[in-house]
């Protein structure tokens, strides 16, 4: 019932497109920002190295630490284009609806990546916004480029109401 509510509601996708410009406005301005401020990631990714997030004496995400220090770290030119480029991209993607439930997922990835380094700001109001939009599926780009996008793709994939996934 409150999934019907979420996927087919007319007056719920209007609540999404709420949440998807407040979301999509945060994502394009935080990247914009960080791609014409001059933005480096290298003094992010040392200070996630060097204070990890910790819990009695042992770091909480060894496997991420691993992956910044021995991945992002040596590479950290390439991550101060990847960083802003996708969240401006994000950002796109949730203001005009169109492939909303890419460009959210893509956003708690990226929440989840800086909530993994130690860092808290809005990252967990964000994923909680950016969830109730996954579970509209759909209807969160109701109202946006979704209503068009998604059933041309259907088409060019030959996905009818009846194709069913193994």
């Amino acid at each position: 019932m409150i999934g019907d509510l979420f996927r087919q509601s007319k007056y719920a996708a209007l609540v999404w497109l709420a949440f998807r410009l407040y979301l999509g406005i945060t994502w394009l301005s935080l990247g914009i920002g960080k791609l014409t401020g001059g933005f480096d990631a290298q003094g992010f990714l040392s200070n996630a190295v060097a204070n990890p997030v910790m819990r009695e004496g042992s770091m909480v995400y060894p496997n991420y630490v691993a992956f910044l220090e021995h991945f992002a770290l040596p590479y950290a030119g390439m991550f101060n284009v990847v960083i802003p480029l996708g969240e401006i991209l994000v950002g796109l993607g949730l203001i005009v609806g169109g492939l909303t439930s890419f460009a959210g997922f893509f956003a708690i990835v990226m929440n989840m990546s800086f909530l993994m380094a130690g860092t808290v700001s809005t990252n967990p109001w964000m994923i909680a916004l950016t969830f109730f939009l996954l579970v509209a599926g759909a209807n969160a780009g109701h109202f946006g480029g979704d209503r068009w996008v998604l059933p041309y793709i259907k088409q060019r994939l030959g996905i009818t109401r009846r194709t069913r996934f193994i």
